[in-house]
């Protein structure tokens, strides 16, 4: 009975919400009637302060995979994070800073490099790559210090720099900082950070 009424009153309130929404589309239409359609588009970007990033604005009320998952330069990372597992992972309370490669970034890389690392069988050398660029905690832009150095999850160091007004974590550069997510910071890196051996 009370499963019932939670789906009763459930559909009422959609019922609500779909009928205020045609109603406040009806009412913008009459007032221009060459508005767009904006029916299909996510309302939370619009609403929400956030950071642009791959066409897509990265918002803190979504955690750091769901975001990622909006940036058109990061498909090749999301790819990544999938064959490797770490969707549920980096999706997880953290807090993690992320240094995100771009589709450019990973370019970069030997011919093959990438498609070779997302084979099955090089998971495991996948992952360390990956979590290589993910460290334990939130840290802004506010928090680094020249020649800071952090611990990755995977366990060695990355150091961070600052040179001419622009910061770089080991060799890579960030080109956009400070990506704030549910569950830590992003930021944007134009070079795959590579563990030692």
């Amino acid at each position: 009975m009370k499963k019932q009424f939670l789906s009763l009153t459930a559909g009422i309130a959609l019922l609500a919400l779909v009928s205020a929404c045609n109603s406040s589309k009806t009412a913008d239409t009459m007032s221009d009637s060459t508005m767009m359609d904006t029916s299909v588009v996510d309302t939370t970007a619009a609403t929400e302060k956030g950071v642009e990033v791959g066409g897509a604005m990265m918002v803190p009320s979504k955690n750091i995979v769901e975001n990622a998952l909006g940036s058109s330069d990061h498909t090749t990372l999301v790819a990544a994070v999938k064959a490797a597992g770490l969707v549920e992972t980096l999706s997880g309370t953290g807090p993690f800073t992320v240094f995100a490669p771009t589709n450019e970034a990973f370019a970069k890389l030997p011919a093959g490099a990438v498609d070779n690392l997302l084979k099955p069988a090089m998971k495991k050398d996948l992952t360390k790559v990956l979590t290589y660029h993910v460290v334990a905690g939130s840290y802004k832009s506010s928090d680094l210090k020249n020649g800071m150095e952090l611990t990755t999850v995977q366990g060695q160091k990355i150091k961070l720099t600052e040179k001419d007004g622009a910061w770089w974590v080991n060799d890579a550069k960030i080109t956009i900082p400070d990506v704030i997510s549910s569950n830590g910071v992003t930021y944007v890196i134009d070079g795959v950070l590579m563990p030692k051996k």
